[in-house]
């Protein structure tokens, strides 16, 4: 194991020593901010040459990588664990074992953040609407600040000492070690199995997820789905969200007698939906949701309607690429968990299916120990072709057969994003064909294949437009 100083050496170094476990983006900016607070910092890692063990701070002399430090935990007064560390790690669970304090940077940030704080979680969309709600403050001229599991280390926000809002992306595993959080407002945007592996079970996730309510001021909740409901107490300002018709004061859907759906607050239509560049109606629960959070942390209305007209969405994200020889391709690579593809299949075969359409949909990857077989209703619903990649293609298949899968839904092996798209012409060149639309929607991480859900996404893009360059040259 390398490392600058011996751990001999910390015994002589004083009791407040405080432990970086990963020395990630987030591990990194914990070692500046302790380093700047003037506390002795020591940082641990799995890597042997971690990445960006060059850009720590000086002063961190102790440097103990190519495995986690059991030794040098149990001598800490505080432990910061990066997020992609496990508490089940065999020398963090020691470290607590000892009763040393764990906590995350989130944990470091609430307690120095003196602005206040929208806290944001679920399964899906929870980057959308933290990015939503981003740009909701700024366009209202507050100086917010955006950040957490969005990519923007929570602790370098501190830097802005005019910072009047922080809009935070929390992830389950930022969220286990954090206690009362203290939001002015927070919200589990929805919930379905993701992390299982890591997590246990279902009860596991969701006790890691509803942390996010310790000492919330106000909160937001998904009506159509009771595990979003945190059990607080009852005169705590509250909003909801959903896509029926919602009660006075809360926030839902109005479809009037033509089929024109409207977002609205109570009674008052607010935006028509095709006003809103994202389509889908998992994007209108999405706008919702901001709205909720905006209103709750006092941002204006008018400013907050004039953002979601203005709003196009994400990278990977339910993204429209383009259309080829009439067939429309959307790359959601961000899709790494089942409830995060129904809501992509539901949202735009909803889209397609008053014109007589079907998606083909492209599934597959790490599947992280999910049932896929609940994926199998709203692929007969909307799916006419199901193309399987990856790791867990095999077993994806089997879960969706042994959930019913209709036989007029068509299922290939295909291993490869190359291969699927051989098949994806062979099914879309055939005149029988129903597929209007192409998703790639995995349910599954990419580790198997890629280095992370970007570079799929963007691999797909690119094999998009290898499609279309084709077939621009053959017309030509």
């Amino acid at each position: 194991m390398s490392s600058s100083a011996t751990t001999d050496t910390l015994i002589h170094k004083g009791s407040g020593l405080q432990v970086v476990v990963g020395l990630g983006q987030s591990g990194l900016s914990v070692a500046n901010y302790l380093t700047d607070q003037g506390y002795q910092v020591a940082v641990t890692d799995n890597q042997t040459t971690p990445a960006l063990a060059d850009k720590l701070p000086a002063a961190v002399e102790i440097r103990q990588f190519g495995g986690i430090d059991e030794e040098l935990l149990l001598q800490a007064a505080r432990i910061i664990i990066s997020p992609g560390i496990s508490l089940e790690t065999k020398a963090v669970a020691s470290a607590r074992q000892a009763n040393i304090p764990v906590v995350s940077d989130i944990q470091l940030f609430c307690e120095a953040c003196s602005a206040p704080i929208v806290a944001i979680t679920g399964s899906n969309a929870k980057s959308t609407v933290t990015t939503l709600v981003g740009q909701m403050a700024k366009d209202a001229g507050v100086n917010v600040g955006v950040g957490g599991n969005i990519g923007v280390p929570a602790l370098s926000l501190l830097a802005n000492s005019d910072m009047e809002l922080a809009v935070l992306e929390l992830s389950s595993f930022q969220l286990e070690t954090v206690s009362n959080l203290g939001a002015q407002v927070a919200t589990v945007l929805n919930m379905s199995p993701d992390h299982l592996d890591r997590h246990g079970d279902m009860l596991g996730y969701h006790q890691a997820k509803h942390r996010i309510f310790q000492g919330a001021k106000s909160v937001v909740v998904n009506r159509e789905d009771a595990l979003t409901r945190p059990l607080v107490a009852d005169n705590l300002p509250r909003l909801s969200t959903g896509i029926h018709a919602p009660d006075k004061g809360q926030y839902g859907l109005i479809t009037d007698p033509d089929g024109q759906i409207y977002l609205a607050r109570g009674s008052d239509r607010l935006l028509s939906a095709d006003k809103l560049p994202v389509k889908g109606r998992h994007n209108l629960l999405n706008a919702q949701a901001a709205l909720a959070l905006g209103e709750l942390a006092g941002l204006p209305l008018d400013a907050m309607l004039n953002t979601l007209q203005q709003f196009t969405g994400l990278d990977h994200r339910c993204q429209y690429v383009t259309a080829v020889a009439g067939i429309d391709y959307f790359n959601d690579s961000k899709g790494t968990n089942i409830g995060s593809t129904m809501a992509a299949v539901e949202g735009l075969g909803a889209v397609y299916a008053p014109k007589d359409g079907k998606l083909l949909l492209i599934l597959g990857g790490q599947g992280k120990g999910q049932q896929f077989g609940e994926l199998t209703p709203l692929i007969n619903d909307y799916v006419s072709q199901v193309l399987c990649i990856g790791e867990d293609a095999k077993l994806i298949e089997q879960h969706l057969r042994e959930a019913g899968l209709s036989k007029d839904v068509r299922l290939h092996q295909c291993q490869t994003l190359e291969t699927a798209f051989k098949v994806i012409k062979q099914v879309t060149d055939s005149s029988l064909s129903q597929v209007q639309a192409v998703l790639l929607s995995p349910a599954c991480a990419s580790f198997d294949q890629f280095s992370g859900y970007a570079e799929r996404g963007d691999y797909f893009t690119q094999l998009v437009q290898h499609q279309l360059a084709k077939l621009d040259t053959a017309d030509s």
